[in-house]
């Protein structure tokens, strides 16, 4: 079992082998890196074999080796799966798991907001004594099975449309930009219900990290550990309104609400939701409960 002063027992590193960024070679490197510094350190290589399985292969590693740290060398989604894992694990009794994540992707959200030295240093320092950190996450229940959680934002509106565009293409800048324009044009309004009323919306955001999308700055003081998320609203309407909306969540401009308590809205109609830049299906009529969990998560960053 992990005692006080040395929690950290063993590394697993998860990764797709067919990945087309650099998530094995990364996964490899730190393998290198951690067998020379720290040789007395267990490090493994596991790799996925389908969607899905990142999440599978954490809670099957917590609930056998405790004190494991399961590191997802991939982008935001694929850290997604792995901390949902981790806590699941947890809530069947295995508690004594840790999540990181080597940043392979493409916008890298979480990491660009939250590592504040290399994973491998940070690393080091946990098996040499040093405290693992915690940090918050959002709970997002829609009523139709176990909870998730999210270690970054959640959103519905806008925001889901364009990540589910940037998320099926081999990006560079231009790209990019043209199939953000393609989704802002094509994008519709949805309407939610909200404090006994309906609300037509383009975008709401829950984030537990102060920036998304590699570009948007949602606010200035939060922090991941504050037990506190930030909401960001914006109502339907114009599209050159709307542009000039975004324009101002770029800048950081916007009015978003910080809150401890959880925020609850019902879906009018179908709409895609978004954790962690992974887009899943909502049903129309379904009541959405987002909260913060303090402190739920045991990483090194």
């Amino acid at each position: 079992m992990p005692s006080p002063s040395n929690p950290l027992q063993r590394v697993v590193v998860v990764l797709n082998p067919n990945s087309t960024g650099d998530g094995p070679a990364n996964a490899r490197e730190l393998r290198d890196q951690l067998a020379e510094r720290v040789p007395h350190l267990p490090v493994d290589l596991v790799e996925t074999e389908h969607a899905g399985h990142a999440e599978q292969i954490a809670r099957e590693q917590v609930a056998r080796h405790p004190g494991v740290l399961v590191v997802s060398a991939s982008g935001d989604g694929g850290y997604h799966e792995v901390v949902n894992g981790v806590v699941a694990a947890g809530r069947a009794g295995h508690d004594g798991g840790l999540a990181a994540v080597l940043p392979s992707g493409n916008a890298n959200d979480h990491a660009n907001a939250t590592q504040h030295r290399s994973l491998v240093d940070a690393v080091v320092d946990v098996a040499g004594g040093g405290r693992p950190e915690r940090m918050d996450l959002l709970e997002v229940d829609t009523g139709d099975g176990e909870p998730r959680v999210a270690h970054s934002y959640v959103g519905v509106g806008l925001t889901p449309v364009a990540a589910a565009a940037l998320n099926e293409n081999d990006l560079d800048a231009v790209k990019e930009t043209l199939l953000v324009v393609k989704a802002f044009w094509k994008y519709r309004p949805m309407t939610i219900g909200r404090d006994g009323r309906d609300v037509r919306i383009d975008s709401l955001v829950f984030a537990n990290i102060d920036r998304m999308a590699k570009y948007a700055q949602l606010s200035d003081d939060s922090s991941p550990d504050d037990g506190r998320f930030e909401v960001l609203m914006i109502k339907h309407r114009s599209k050159l309104r709307l542009l000039a909306e975004f324009a101002r969540v770029l800048r950081g401009r916007h009015r978003v609400e910080s809150r401890s308590e959880p925020y609850e809205f019902r879906t009018r109609n179908p709409m895609p939701l978004q954790m962690d830049g992974e887009v899943l299906p909502l049903a129309g009529g379904a009541t959405v409960r987002v909260r913060c969990l303090p402190l739920a998560l045991r990483t090194v960053r």
